[in-house]
Parts: structure tokens; sequence; C-alpha cells
């Protein structure tokens, strides 16, 4: 068994090695031709061992340092080693060009195009490498996980949504009775009394300990047990809606504690200033892109419901100022009438209206509304306000006066950064989900920010509005 699963652990840094090599090359090749095709008075040469050795193991040598090769991770943290892997490996080829004195004999085109190229090359092979694996079952980690509670649902649901892990759960370890939900998929295996009984009878060198209510005592002695039959165990502490994006750890051995440093990422003007060049730069390309389709729906607007085409709608911004959020109109004209009588004559639609401050069966939305709101065209217009300063392209949910009181102890989360055109409650389900977990998502979001977040909820967006789902 352990000389099958180090031949597998093989296979998979071989099978990676070689995708990454497949995809620098390609990049390299793809590089040349587009720089040929802008500028083909002059083709430009690379030499076979610039092309085929240097430049691809200088970017290897740097997915290696970032562990690439050796450690499972979420694909969004995987995607961030790339990132950072490509730029330091792009660095060192600018470096070798000029030490090799070829410096002006080489493109910058084509080093530009080529750094780009072999960031989205990899990123893309990879991920599709890893969705294969995962629905072939081949080259998977078997982990086992001792705990059924919330926990362990929530590590379960990211081990098995997130290609970059790479795991099977073969089973679980719980003294209480199973909840209900993801955890149903899996065997139940024993109880935490059995843990070592079953790791031999399974042969797995991983373990999840997703039990955060076992007190620290048993904890420890749990860990003493089954830490000599393992080569891995993750400890899932209760840890959820805490601030952990810019965790550190610290060992202080001689006292034997654990000291870990939360960071306020948003409380450092550089990423504060990092953010704003993000969503102007996206924002201001993407306009230029959508200006068609823009104009479009605009004048489809019209000629299905004569009137003015944006609607202003206020919500509360950065520091509580209000402002006027821009949407394309997806309601007739005298919407505010029409509401009013609704509420006054139809108790559920009141209730409904007075927990969500929306109405699934809305009979104000016209038909090009209808379409705009189910794939989230009706909010392109908002671009303008990340123009204006006053939105993000992620962050918290734009609310309205009267929403403000219903995020409580949560509020200061709100009011700390401006609102964004998407974020944690638009890929998490939208309006299926209850209002509370609105709050919670936003708060989470605004604690743990990174720019890797925002891109990978930017991605996200993207499928869960070509599913259409939880929108209305």
């Amino acid at each position: 068994m352990d000389m099958y699963k180090n031949n597998q652990k093989i296979v998979l840094i071989f099978l990676f090695v070689l995708l990454d090599y497949l995809a620098i090359v390609a990049a390299e090749q793809s590089a040349v031709f587009l720089r040929n095709f802008f500028f083909n008075a002059t083709n430009l040469h690379i030499s076979w061992l610039n092309f085929w050795v240097v430049f691809p193991v200088l970017y290897m040598v740097f997915f290696n340092m970032r562990q690439l090769y050796s450690r499972r991770m979420p694909f969004y943290k995987e995607v961030e080693q790339i990132f950072h892997s490509c730029l330091y490996g792009t660095a060192a080829l600018v470096f070798v060009l000029y030490v090799a004195q070829i410096a002006e004999r080489t493109s910058r085109l084509f080093v530009l195009l080529f750094a780009v190229l072999v960031f989205l090359f990899i990123a893309i092979l990879r991920y599709a490498t890893k969705k294969y694996l995962i629905k072939k079952q081949l080259l998977q980690i078997p982990v086992l996980i001792i705990g059924a509670g919330k926990t362990a649902e929530l590590l379960a649901q990211a081990i098995s949504s997130d290609v970059g892990m790479g795991y099977k759960i073969v089973g679980l370890l719980e003294d209480n009775k199973v909840q209900h939900g993801i955890l149903d998929r899996y065997p139940v295996l024993g109880g935490f009394a059995d843990a070592e009984k079953v790791i031999a009878q399974t042969g797995v060198k991983r373990v999840f300990i997703a039990a955060p209510g076992l007190r620290d005592e048993a904890l420890g002695l749990l860990i003493y047990r089954i830490q000599p039959l393992v080569e891995n165990i993750g400890v899932i502490p209760n840890f959820v809606g805490i601030p952990t994006g810019g965790l550190e750890i610290e060992s202080l051995f001689n006292e034997k504690l654990v000291v870990l440093r939360l960071k306020n990422n948003l409380a450092r003007p550089f990423n504060r200033m990092l953010k704003t060049v993000f969503d102007y730069t996206l924002t201001i390309i993407g306009t230029i892109a959508i200006s068609p389709i823009l104009v479009f729906i605009a004048v489809w607007i019209y000629k299905d419901s004569p009137g003015p085409v944006i609607f202003k709608h206020i919500r509360i911004g950065k520091d509580g100022k209000p402002f006027p959020c821009y949407k394309f109109r997806s309601m007739c004209v005298d919407a505010k009438e029409k509401l009013a009588e609704l509420l006054a004559n139809d108790p559920a639609a009141r209730e409904e209206w007075e927990r969500d401050f929306k109405l699934k069966n809305d009979p104000r939305i016209t038909k090009s509304g209808a379409f705009l709101r189910k794939t989230s065209l009706d909010e392109l217009p908002q671009i303008f306000n990340v123009l204006k300063g006053e939105m993000s392209l992620v962050g918290p949910r734009p609310i309205i006066q009267e929403e403000l009181e219903r995020y409580g102890e949560y509020v200061g989360d709100y009011l700390m950064v401006k609102p964004g055109i998407t974020g944690m409650w638009q890929v998490s389900g939208r309006s299926d989900i209850e209002y509370h977990e609105r709050v919670l998502l936003d708060s989470w979001y605004v604690r743990n920010w990174s720019v890797w977040i925002d891109i990978v909820m930017l991605f996200k967006t993207f499928a869960v509005v070509a599913m259409r789902k939880g929108a209305y």
C-alpha cells in the first residue's frame, strides 16, 4: 500500500511537471506567433536552447519553490502561487537576457505576451487536468475525517467542491450521530477510540480532525495517538467567521504555545490603494469592451417600456455616505405607486418585503426587466459607480438606509469599505440565502480581504450568472 501511494505521488509530480513544461512551450510559441503577427517585417528568432530548456526551467524552478508540485491547496491559492511564480520567472528571464547580452535582440512585446500567456496556460491546463482527475477518481489522496458535525460538513464541502484539493474522503470517525447533509455520502468507520484501527485498515496517511468541541486534553491525546501512524494531520479549529485571511502562526516552543497573528488587510494603505487600482483598471477595460452591449440593452428597455433607461436608487456607501446606485430600469415607471398598493392589499407580499426588501414574484417588473434581472445584466451600469469612486467591483452588497440596523454589531464592517457590484452574497446563493447569512458573508469578506479573493469572486460571479442561481 505504501509503495502504491509513493508511486501515485511520483506519477502526479511527473504529470504536472510535464503539463507545465508543455504549457510553457505553448506559451512561448504563441507569444512568438503573436509578436511576428503584429510586426511581420522582422521575424523574432529564439535559440533552441533558450526555447526548449532555459526559459521553461526558469519558470519551473519557481513553481517548485512555491510547492506547486508537492503540496495540495485550494485552487484559488494555487492560482496565487502560479501568478507569483510567473512574476519571478519573468524577472529571472529578463535578468538572463541581459546577462547573456541578448536583451536587445529579444522583443519586449514577446516577453510581455509570454509572461501573460504562461500564467493563463498553466492555470487553465491545471484546472482542466484536476477537474478530469476528480471526475475519473484518479490520483486522489485518501483522507480520513475525525468528526461529523457542522465543521466536518464544511470541510467535506470544501474538499468535494474545490478542484485544487485532490482529496478523496474514505470515511468518518464520530462518537455521536452523524448529521444529515453532505456527510451522508461517506461511511462512519468507527468512533474516536477506533482511530488507530481504522487508519491501519484503510492505509490513509492524511487525517483531518474536524471536532472543535473536543477539550484541549482530549484533542492533544488524539493527536499523540495517531501522529506516528500518518504523514499529515490537519486540525480544523473553531475559527468560523474569524478574520483569518492574513493569519500568521508563530511557535513558542519552550512554552509549548502557538501564537496566531491576525492582520487587518484593508487597514493597510497599500492594500487599499491596490484594491482601487485593481477596480479602475478592470472597470475601464471592461467598460470599453461591453459598450456595444450597454447601448443594445438601453434601446431594448426603451422600446419595451418607454421612460428613463437608467434607474437611480439611493444606497449607503463607505462611511455611511448615500449615493445614487445605477441600474438598468427593470420595472414600470410607476413602480413606487404599485408597490405601495401591493403592500397595502397583500399581507404575504408585505411580510416578504419586510423580511428581504425584495419580492420573488414582483408584478412591477417589465418583460425586458425580467430577463435583465435573471441574468444580472441590470447591474451593469454600476460600473459607472465604480468609475465615480462610489463602489468597488467586489465588496458588500449595497444596501438602503433601512437595512443598516439589520447589520447590528457588524455595521462597522459594512461602512469600512465601498459596496461592490458583486461579492460573497452574490456567489453564495444570492436571494436564496437568509438575510442574517448575507450580513455574515459581508463581514467575512471585509475582515479577510485580499486581491485574490476579489479575483476568485469575479470568476465565481460569471459562473453563478451563467447558472442564473438565486437571481430574481
